[in-house]
């Protein structure tokens, strides 16, 4: 049965450009191909100016599927508004891209995750694919989604097992009376990092305390010279290549490194969640991504975006593991072999990298600026985990992995691996579950203890199994 689709495609300029543009002609082929009526815009949307102007188009005859194309990561403002604007069954097409080990051209995934977050928060149902227009059986896929399948499913949580063990509550007395410094407010669309202070509070007895971010940035502006050569000197043990990149920009965001170190000296943080874009690149003039690497080598999480829920994760973490986490983007999930990869820009501890690659230095994919630390992770067995507040409820996520040896996947740190549960069921879990898209990501398997910390908490428990 033939039905009235449209379609709203959405990216953003600072991506590839001309790659997205490549794969849209592609999936235009195959919707036109679908046997359904297809109305809305061909040319991509960039910012919430043409996609309000293409959301009017569509909001005046009844539509039978409304089709989001995220060619490229968006944040989830936009998908909301549509969302509420028109009634229709929502479906949403992201694309993967090839892991060059360059720039994530799209980032496609993540955009996905982010709308998959905020539509499970605003209990909307959708409907899902991850898939490249020219792949093996994309055509059956395709109309299964405009069918109204593919729908993400509810993922049920449980109770942790009683009888948290010593440790557990350790790591949970540790973490009571925890100050977090958030540094600005999160992006906008990133509901994914949105907190309440009471919650917090009841959860844990932490407190967060806003600091400014032009205060943050005066103070790395005013770090001493000291403080500076001792930034450089850390970068250098750890990176090659210091010299091969602007020296001017380097220094702006050594300096972010001795903020941060006052900042806790004088205010007793544990963890600080920063805004970290666009304003460290359009207004400061460096990346405090390098920063943020040495600082979580020292065991002071520093949480990208102000998520303040990541940075309680990273606590909780490095105390199960005994060692540094690192707060992750969950950005390709491959179904056929089994394998996905996490990212964050150029901001892992030094100690996770792979032994058989020599750390260097990096500047930001997008904004082209230093300092970024570039490396794959390391082999070995991990444990991923997430403080959740997705669909309302707050939980202790939990997964199991091995990272395997593999090329750098893209720029800046990233690494391969295998989920104990198989990639399609981390897939259904993320989008079923509408989870964040941060998740700490620790070396060793301490999921015992977490189910333990759990306990101790209150929280029910999803482990993606």
């Amino acid at each position: 049965m033939m039905a009235r689709v449209g379609i709203l495609p959405l990216g953003r300029p600072n991506f590839d450009v001309a790659f997205a543009e490549e794969l849209a002609e592609k999936a235009w082929r195959l919707l036109d191909a679908s046997g359904h009526e297809i109305v809305g815009p061909r040319g991509l949307l960039f910012d919430a100016a043409a996609a309000e102007k293409a959301l009017e188009t569509l909001s005046g005859d009844p539509l039978d599927l409304v089709l989001l194309l995220q060619f490229t990561f968006t944040d989830a403002s936009m998908t909301v508004k549509i969302a509420e604007a028109l009634p229709a069954p929502l479906a949403i097409w992201a694309f993967p891209e090839p892991r060059t080990g360059g720039r994530l051209r799209l980032n496609s995934f993540c955009g996905l995750n982010l709308a998959g977050h905020a539509l499970g928060l605003a209990g909307r149902p959708f409907g899902y694919l991850y898939a490249a227009p020219d792949a093996p059986g994309i055509a059956a896929s395709l109309a299964e989604l405009l069918a109204g399948g593919r729908r993400a499913e509810s993922v049920p949580t449980g109770r942790a097992a009683a009888g948290a063990g010593t440790r557990a509550a350790e790591i949970v007395a540790h973490l009571r009376g925890a100050r977090i410094g958030r540094i600005g407010e999160h992006p906008a669309g990133f509901d994914t990092c949105a907190y309440d202070d009471r919650r917090l509070a009841d959860l844990a007895g932490i407190s967060v305390e806003p600091i400014e971010l032009d205060a943050f940035f005066d103070l790395g502006r005013a770090a001493s010279p000291g403080a500076l050569a001792d930034a450089r000197s850390l970068a250098a043990s750890a990176l090659t290549g210091l010299d091969g990149i602007d020296q001017a920009e380097l220094e702006r965001s050594l300096r972010l490194k001795s903020a941060f170190e006052e900042l806790r000296e004088k205010g007793g943080y544990s963890a600080f969640a920063i805004r970290c874009w666009p304003e460290t690149f359009t207004e400061y003039g460096g990346a405090v991504c390098g920063p943020v690497a040495m600082m979580g080598e020292k065991r002071v999480p520093c949480a990208c975006e102000a998520d303040v829920y990541g940075a309680i994760t990273s606590l909780i973490m490095q105390e199960a593991a005994g060692a540094p986490a690192f707060l992750v983007d969950l950005v390709d999930v491959d179904v056929e072999d089994g394998t996905s990869v996490v990212w964050h820009c150029g901001q892992a501890p030094v100690s996770m990298h792979d032994p058989e690659f020599q750390p260097r230095a990096a500047i930001h994919s997008n904004r082209r600026m230093p300092l970024l630390y570039e490396f794959p992770l390391k082999p070995g067995r991990i444990t991923l985990a997430r403080v959740s507040q997705a669909q309302g409820e707050e939980k202790l996520v939990i997964a199991g992995a091995e990272m395997v040896r593999a090329p750098l996947p893209f720029s800046g740190t990233s690494g391969t691996m295998r989920t104990d549960a198989p990639a399609e069921t981390l897939l259904k879990t993320v989008m079923g579950a509408g989870l964040e898209h941060h998740m700490a990501l620790v070396y060793g398997d301490v999921r015992e203890t977490l189910r333990g910390v759990a306990d101790v908490l209150g929280l029910p428990v999803l482990e993606i199994s």
